[in-house]
């Protein structure tokens, strides 16, 4: 639990105004680490300061980021406040969670969470083509400054996005804890395949670890579980950039369900297949292999 306190008081310090995905989740961090953290937020911070708190995103310090000396990463991108701070407390952070994954944990989650937003916090913005307006993490957080207009008080919107920021990050770590165990369950059945279907027993997060790996170049199909029942048979994009795929299930299934699929098709349980021809679902793991040969035997013919 966040108490906002005076400098004098303070565990650790931030600046005031104007709050940014940067200083809330460093400060969401930190009260996850530390428990009950008092912090004060500040204009400028007072050099007669009796007690000792960490200071970070204000003052030119270790765990700021606007000095010219400033931490920066091998790709470029500084380190700011949040970045800063999970480099140093992010592992012990990880051990006292009885995390085991812990080094792998510590770079999945600083590359899929805080580089973004340390990125945006030094003004490099994604590059978004959309007809309509997106908003990152760090577009979340801006939204619960003050409102024009209104009697919002600052420190409380302040509280508020910790507390929102606190939900998201733990809700990283659970996420990106499955999928670092996934991955080494996924690249042992990569391991296993000889031919471009792979088959998964349960549901796992795969994508990222099969296009990553030397060993999934040649995977075109992917079969597992469906969390609706049945089994879901689905295609492989190219890479984690290009979202083309690898190959496209039959054209004249495209947009069919149940009985007029599977008149067309010949495989008694298919009962879906989406208009853009990259997921199938049925009934059984047998049709599931009869989709997945159909569609690797029109691949062929198209040669």
């Amino acid at each position: 639990m966040i108490e906002i306190v005076t400098q004098e008081e303070a565990d650790a310090i931030t600046h005031s105004g104007t709050m940014h995905a940067d200083e809330v989740f460093a400060t969401a961090f930190l009260d996850l680490y530390y428990g009950h953290l008092k912090v004060a937020r500040v204009t400028e911070l007072q050099s007669n300061r009796k007690k000792e708190a960490l200071v970070y995103d204000i003052g030119r310090g270790k765990y700021d980021h606007h000095q010219d000396n400033a931490k920066v990463r091998d790709n470029g991108i500084k380190y700011c406040s949040f970045g800063l701070l999970w480099q140093d407390f992010g592992k012990d952070f990880l051990k006292a969670k009885k995390i085991k994954e812990v080094e792998e944990m510590f770079s999945a989650v600083d590359k899929d969470f805080i580089e973004m937003i340390d990125a945006i916090d030094n003004g490099i913005f994604p590059s978004i083509e959309a007809s309509y307006k997106v908003k990152t993490t760090s577009d979340l957080i801006k939204m619960f400054n003050p409102s024009f207009h209104t009697k919002e008080e600052e420190n409380q919107q302040f509280l508020q996005a910790v507390s929102f920021a606190q939900i998201l990050f733990e809700r990283e770590l659970s996420y990106m804890l499955g999928k670092v165990k996934a991955k080494n369950l996924v690249l042992k059945e990569l391991e296993n395949q000889t031919g471009p279907i792979l088959y998964l027993k349960e549901y796992m997060p795969y994508e990222e670890t099969l296009l990553t790996s030397p060993l999934g170049k040649d995977i075109l199909l992917v079969i597992f579980p469906s969390n609706r029942g049945g089994y879901s048979v689905q295609a492989v994009p190219i890479s984690e950039t290009n979202r083309e795929n690898r190959l496209l299930l039959p054209m004249e299934w495209a947009g069919l369900e149940k009985e007029e699929l599977q008149q067309k098709s010949g495989i008694k349980t298919l009962r879906f297949c989406h208009k853009n021809r990259f997921i199938a679902c049925c009934d059984t793991k047998e049709d599931a292999f009869e989709i997945a040969k159909k569609t690797l035997l029109e691949k062929s013919h198209m040669k």
